[in-house]
């Protein structure tokens, strides 16, 4: 439905975008998350025409949209965009709704009836005669969302759509993109800043860092098997460790972490400088008397260098030799009896270790 072809985009000497390249299937709910600045809110306003890019081609069901200007209305009556911050004229909700349609034509019987209908759908039944700067930030959000889909659009485009919001407000805006792609099999690409509103909603993450997608993938691979150290670190994984390959047989490698032997499931051969990537998670803590048994994996003994609370969890943080972090519940730490100074074992599978070609300097 949407391919990018190397879209790349300069703003006088500072390079946002560097070679995009991707592609977003009809039908498909695609999220762009990234660090701030790299370029997120830029690559929608390409895709919905509102900028052009400086180099590369973009193409919305074939047609490459910066190229073909005979078809840029066409494809741009296509789309729908809902902003980062909702933007409401000074007349009633229903106004606000009817803006798509009254620029393309529509009746008044077939505009009350639409209208009808998406306020239905957003949520705000009976909203429609009431201002719409009176309402909550959430509100307005849902109002903007009822003003793209009203049109009744092949493809939603949402910048950032639930920043600022309230988490009762997130969880109505997400639970209509949802149903709106499952009932009306809209393509949907949206940015975020928030990784796990991405892990939420997308069939697939595109991460983009640097000017160009680091790694695009399902939720799941993206989030546990990251293509890089930069990707892991963006995605939250906390366990980074660089090292040295030294030996390997039948798929399974002994990684020299400066001193520290890892076992890990790794295609590299011996003499290959990796970063071996670990999820808290993954993570086992145990004091040492109690960690010993029969385990294929690695067990490693270290020293508590911190606990520190975490909503209903805490991290532990051990010295074995290497910084390793893990997140357990309040009551764990206590059962377990964890505290800074104590001496216990940290033991984690040769298959939670995710290794990656370390970053040439």
């Amino acid at each position: 439905m949407i391919e990018l072809e190397d879209v790349s985009k300069r703003f006088d000497d500072k390079a946002v975008l560097a070679g995009v390249t991707g592609r977003i299937e009809r039908g498909e709910i695609f999220a762009v998350i990234g660090p701030s600045g790299a370029g997120k809110s830029t690559l929608l306003r390409l895709v919905d025409l509102l900028d052009t890019p400086t180099e590369g081609a973009i193409r919305i069901d074939g047609t490459d949209v910066h190229a073909d200007k005979g078809q840029s209305l066409s494809i741009r009556r296509m789309m729908g965009m809902v902003f980062q911050k909702p933007a409401v004229f000074n007349s009633t909700v229903a106004e606000n709704i009817a803006v798509g349609l009254r620029f393309r034509g529509a009746d008044e019987r077939a505009i009350r009836e639409k209208v009808e209908d998406a306020l239905e759908i957003v949520g705000l039944a009976g909203y429609g005669e009431r201002r719409a700067r009176t309402l909550s930030g959430g509100e307005m959000q849902r109002v903007a969302l009822a003003r793209a889909m009203v049109i009744e659009p092949e493809i939603l485009l949402m910048d950032e759509p639930t920043a600022n919001l309230d988490p009762v407000s997130v969880e109505k805006i997400e639970e209509l993109v949802f149903c709106i792609n499952r009932d009306l099999g809209t393509t949907i690409l949206f940015s975020t800043h928030d990784m796990y509103q991405g892990q939420r909603l997308a069939h697939r993450i595109g991460v983009l860092m640097n000017g160009v997608f680091a790694q695009v993938g399902t939720p799941r691979e993206v989030f546990t098997l990251p293509a890089s150290r930069d990707v892991a670190r963006f995605v939250g994984i906390e366990n980074v460790i660089e090292g040295v390959v030294v030996a390997g047989e039948d798929g399974t490698v002994t990684v020299d972490a400066g001193g520290v032997r890892v076992r890990a499931k790794s295609p590299f051969p011996r003499g290959e400088r990796v970063s071996l990537c670990i999820r808290s998670e993954d993570i086992r803590i145990a004091p040492a008397i109690r960690a010993r048994r029969v385990f294929d994996g690695n067990i490693l003994p270290g020293t508590v260098t911190s606990v520190v609370p975490r909503g209903p969890f805490s991290r532990v943080t051990v010295d074995c030799g290497l910084p390793l972090s893990s997140v357990l519940s309040w009551k764990a730490v206590e059962d377990l009896d964890i505290r800074e100074g104590g001496r216990v074992e940290v033991s984690f599978a040769a298959e939670s270790v995710h290794a990656v070609r370390a970053a040439q300097d």
